[in-house]
């Protein structure tokens, strides 16, 4: 399950949340009614944000029309686009259930442009403890729950085993724990040509990454409150180095043009043609690296650990959420408790093996978000690949998965991220040294905070 373009939203959205006054106010229940376990909901069904393209989707889609006949879903496919969204909320024509990133979410509740679904859990009977608890924490906010959670990406060290080789390296000197040692083995790593990068050693994944690394240095960018912490001196320390790693490698504009031609999804990637050693990624990329094995891939794994040895993660994934102003609402709820049941994710599991079985494949995990489901389906279905390589990798997602942690959810979520990603990207280009960078962002992502909390 690919799960490739999880929504990222930066200065445009925050602009686009911040004019949008005629969404509500906070807390502002919109007046959806989310209907009871014994109502059989009709009518059409607008979903956004959902591309519902392979066979793990259609499954789930096919699950809730069997479910409901009586509802017609119009699936309005394509990633979340929040201009598109609020403006449909603010004009009163909004859909009736969206799928966005968790991250997200405390700023459109704050907004009130989504609604508590408490009365939506309650009356359908939702148990929320199947889910992973790391994921419930991203979709409340003041004791209120504003989505129900799918899918849950976790990130580990993917290594290709022919670039270690030929350096002399071994695979458990890719680590994160010891960062003077990491930062040697990079630097043996790395290949050059005429002064431009040949090959990089190991990708830190900036900008990206950048919460992995401050979690990593005992960071934590929000607070239990919600209010932002991106200048912790920690959070400093963990740029500073990540940075290092970068312009070990040619410096920031080298490197990111050379990063740049990678062929991520191709059977001839960056691993296969030795353009890169290491890097952290979410487990989604594992079942892309499938096509590559016919192109020589050795693949090898550590787990992404803290500075103390323990593995850690942060985590990703979406939520299904009711907008403000959303029609059917009713149908909208059962909507999010059908296509995120565990009876429904076996379905969807079935549906990846009968794929797998055509491809003449191997199963490399399904990551739901309800860890029910995840249990009963690697139980029947994950079983030795046979390629010693996907199993470490395999292994390592799946075994950060109770102990990865969730950003803190707070009112100005969207601010919060975008202020971060912007820091990231002046101090990556050699604009603004890291602390500078992180001053500023605090001072921004606060004042969002404090605007947001108002009232």
């Amino acid at each position: 399950m690919k799960q490739l373009r999880l929504p990222v939203v930066l200065a445009a959205t925050t602009l686009a949340l911040t004019s949008c006054a005629g969404v509500g106010g906070k807390d502002d229940s919109g007046g959806s009614d989310t209907g009871s376990s014994d109502s059989t909901p009709s009518g059409t069904l607008n979903v956004m944000g959902f591309s519902g393209e392979d066979e793990v989707a259609q499954s789930r889609i096919a699950a809730f029309k069997t479910a409901y006949p009586g509802v017609t879903v119009k699936n309005n496919k394509g990633d979340f686009d929040a201009q598109q969204f609020l403006t449909a909320v603010s004009s009163g024509n909004a859909p009736d259930v969206v799928y966005m990133a968790r991250n997200l979410i405390g700023t459109y509740a704050a907004k009130g442009a989504i609604v508590p679904m408490d009365d939506c859990v309650a009356d359908n009977g939702i148990d929320t403890t199947q889910y992973r608890q790391a994921a419930m924490n991203e979709v409340r906010l003041k004791d209120k729950t504003y989505g129900i959670p799918e899918f849950y990406t976790v990130s580990a060290n993917l290594i290709s085993g022919k670039s270690l080789k030929a350096a002399g390296v071994a695979v458990a000197d890719i680590q994160t724990t010891d960062w003077d040692k990491l930062e040697a083995t990079t630097k043996k790593l790395y290949k050059a040509k005429a002064g431009r990068p040949a090959r990089i050693g190991f990708d830190p994944k900036l900008p990206d990454f950048f919460p992995l690394w401050a979690m990593a240095n005992g960071a934590e960018l929000v607070k239990p409150g919600g209010e932002p912490n991106l200048n912790d001196p920690k959070a400093v320390e963990a740029l500073t180095y990540a940075l290092k790693l970068v312009q070990d490698q040619g410096g920031w504009s080298n490197f990111k043009t050379f990063r740049d031609t990678f062929d991520l999804f191709g059977e001839k990637n960056q691993f296969t043609s030795d353009q890169l050693a290491a890097f952290p990624i979410e487990n989604w990329y594992v079942n892309v690296l499938l096509d590559a094995r016919k192109n020589g891939l050795e693949l090898a794994s550590t787990p992404f650990t803290d500075r103390q040895g323990q593995p850690i993660s942060t985590i990703g994934g979406s939520a299904w959420v009711i907008p403000k102003g959303a029609k059917n609402a009713d149908a909208a709820c059962k909507w999010a408790k059908t296509m995120t049941s565990v009876d429904t994710w076996n379905k969807a599991a079935d549906a990846r093996m009968q794929t797998v079985a055509k491809d003449k494949s191997f199963f490399t995990g399904l990551f739901t978000g309800n860890k029910t489901a995840d249990e009963q389906i690697k139980a029947k279905y994950l079983k030795p690949t046979g390629d010693a390589g996907f199993d470490q990798a395999i292994e390592n997602y799946y075994g950060v998965l109770d102990t990865a942690r969730s950003t803190n959810p707070s009112a100005a979520a969207a601010e919060i991220d975008a202020a971060w990603k912007n820091a990231v990207g002046k101090a990556l280009g050699g604009t603004v040294a890291p602390q500078a960078a992180l001053d500023q962002a605090q001072t921004e992502a606060k004042a969002a905070f404090d605007k947001a909390s108002q009232g």
